[in-house]
């Protein structure tokens, strides 16, 4: 259908945005040339603003407003134990459990040579440099895909030469889910389940 350019634009631009068709933009656009100018206006600032303060934790590389972020510089944290996760929504999925009190490390991403990414092209060293004395455990929870389990399975060979114990999430997560999805209980069992590599 032809629409006039700019509303064009803007469905364009929400139906770049993962899962959302031409028909959800649509419905999406017309949706907010309903809303009241100061309801657009605050959506805006809110993407802008957004945009412009989020950054990476220099610790971490979870999603921050400030670095180090507050989970890397909570003083209640167990600093003895990091869980290593593929995403930024995978730290929020665990934290809504309650029950993990240590501290995290984002990838960004997994080892995948099928879609060209290496090793290099996530935070692994990173992670390395994380590793001190102080450090006695690594949760491997990456995702139960082939990408997730052979990321883990580099993890464990990356860091067993250092001395530090590398566990796994334990299968109470489903073989291909994200651990976005999963529900608080399957996620508190999964980490209470983790098995060394």
């Amino acid at each position: 259908m032809n629409y006039i350019p700019p509303l064009s634009e803007l469905i364009d631009a929400f139906a770049r945005l993962p899962g959302i068709g031409q028909k959800t933009a649509a419905r999406l656009a017309f949706h907010i040339l309903k809303m009241p100018d100061s309801y657009a206006k605050s959506f805006a600032d809110a993407l802008i603003n957004a945009k412009k303060n989020i950054t990476y934790c220099q610790t971490c590389k979870n999603l921050t407003d400030v670095s180090p972020c507050a989970i890397c510089s909570g003083h209640k944290r167990d600093r003895s134990i990091i869980c290593v996760v593929e995403s930024p929504k995978d730290v929020l999925a665990i934290e809504k459990t309650g029950d993990f009190h240590g501290l995290y490390h984002v990838l960004h991403g997994v080892i995948s040579p099928m879609d060209n990414i290496g090793p290099d092209d996530i935070y692994l060293q990173e992670l390395v440099s994380r590793i001190t004395p102080e450090v006695k455990e690594v949760i491997a929870a990456t995702n139960l895909t082939v990408e997730g389990e052979a990321t883990a399975i580099y993890i464990s060979r990356l860091l067993s030469p250092l001395g530090v114990k590398v566990t796994r999430i334990a299968q109470g997560i489903p073989v291909g889910g994200d651990l976005e999805f999963a529900d608080e209980i399957t996620l508190s069992k999964s980490l209470e389940a983790r098995r060394e590599i």
